[in-house]
């Protein structure tokens, strides 16, 4: 594993957003493709990105007084821009796995997305990406 590296390992058609996309379009895009985050493009470069957990710390309290008509008026409203992590920790695509899941470790993230020397998306490396590299070397191993 110490040898592979994030290239070979990265989802490579990442579903984006840009910093307008409004909250419920972001939340349907990752309920439509399964996806758990959507790195914030503007520009060609990644300036920040948004999970599931984002969209659901956005949702309004049971406690709230709005009505749902003015609840879902004001979600309709809210861009992505202003619930997105900003400048997400990103990782190059000739580092290796060992690297992206210390990284994922330290700051306590699930993914990277993945940028060249230019900044530009390239891919997204996730935990599940990492813990199906671990599942082929232990299949490798057994059938040794």
């Amino acid at each position: 594993m110490r040898k592979a590296l994030v290239r070979d390992w990265m989802s490579k058609n990442v579903i984006t957003v840009s910093p307008e996309t409004t909250l419920p379009e972001a939340h349907r895009l990752m309920t439509e493709y399964k996806i758990r985050r959507l790195p914030v493009v503007k520009d060609g470069k990644v300036i920040g990105i948004v999970t599931r957990g984002d969209i659901r710390g956005a949702e309004p309290s049971e406690a709230t007084s709005l009505s749902i008509w003015e609840l879902n008026y004001l979600l309709s409203r809210l861009r992505v821009e202003e619930i997105m992590t900003p400048n997400p920790i990103t990782i190059a695509p000739d580092a290796t796995i060992g690297e992206a899941a210390q990284l994922m470790l330290k700051h306590k993230i699930s993914g990277l997305p993945v940028v060249d020397a230019q900044g530009a998306l390239v891919g997204i490396i996730t935990e599940s990406d990492i813990f199906r590299l671990i599942v082929r070397g232990w299949e490798e191993m057994a059938e040794a």
